[in-house]
């Protein structure tokens, strides 16, 4: 198993305004990969505040000093909007990709990714609210918690980034690891509530759309912008 895990190069991006458990789901999952080096990466070692009020995050790594990456992982947060716009950013990942065993995504991280032309051509999944915003970048939305596609691995909205981080480290050192660290972290979830459109009460549903109105009207703002750049 160690031969498997040795050397391993994971790296997952921050931007101001990113929902953290995007992120710190997959890294807590990440960090136990015997002999894997996890680097959080941003264009400076400024701390990052997420969209969690007062919690930030602070870099390990700038992308100019990151070494060539076995993955990549960019999460997603309201703040995904810009950086669906930065070109430090798409830039970052457009020249890393190539060299990636895995390019992988968290939630409207893979908005990201698709801002890159990254998502051409593949399955992909991401928040609910965001999931039919693929289409357009020509990725096929897929409404699953983890969906796989060649070396493509993407994860549904926050909480599905423990799925995602699992399953990935099935795919990278195996099955047990990943049962033993699914076991260490004691991830059995038993949620209260209907987390999905499907499971939660319509009414719910409703009043939530209702709420985020703007913001999904900023994100058809932001995909038109982003698929100009693309097919410019």
């Amino acid at each position: 198993r160690g031969a498997k895990t040795m050397a391993l190069q994971i790296g997952l991006l921050l931007f101001p305004n990113l929902t953290q458990l995007d992120l710190t789901g997959p890294w807590e999952v990440f960090a136990k990969l015997p002999g894997a080096t996890c680097h959080l990466l941003a264009p400076t070692l400024e701390p990052v505040r997420s969209s969690s009020a007062g919690l930030t995050i602070l870099p390990t790594t700038r992308y100019a000093d990151c070494p060539q990456l076995d993955v990549v992982c960019v999460p997603g947060g309201p703040g995904h909007l810009q950086a669906m716009e930065d070109a430090a950013t798409l830039d970052f990942l457009k020249s890393q990709a190539p060299g990636c065993r895995f390019v992988t995504a968290v939630c409207t991280g893979a908005l990201v990714l698709a801002a890159a032309g990254l998502l051409r051509g593949y399955r992909a999944t991401t928040h609910w609210m965001s999931l039919q915003r693929l289409a357009a970048f020509g990725a096929t939305p897929v409404s699953q918690r983890v969906v796989i596609d060649r070396n493509r691995v993407t994860g549904g909205g926050v909480t599905a980034g423990i799925d995602f981080g699992l399953t990935l480290v099935a795919m990278l050192a195996g099955e047990t690891l990943a049962r033993e660290i699914q076991l260490q972290i004691e991830y059995e979830p038993q949620p209260p509530y209907g987390g999905s459109p499907e499971t939660a009460d319509p009414a719910i549903v409703a009043s939530l759309r209702g709420r985020l109105g703007a913001y999904a009207t900023a994100m058809a703002e932001t995909d038109a912008r982003a698929l100009a750049r693309l097919n410019g």
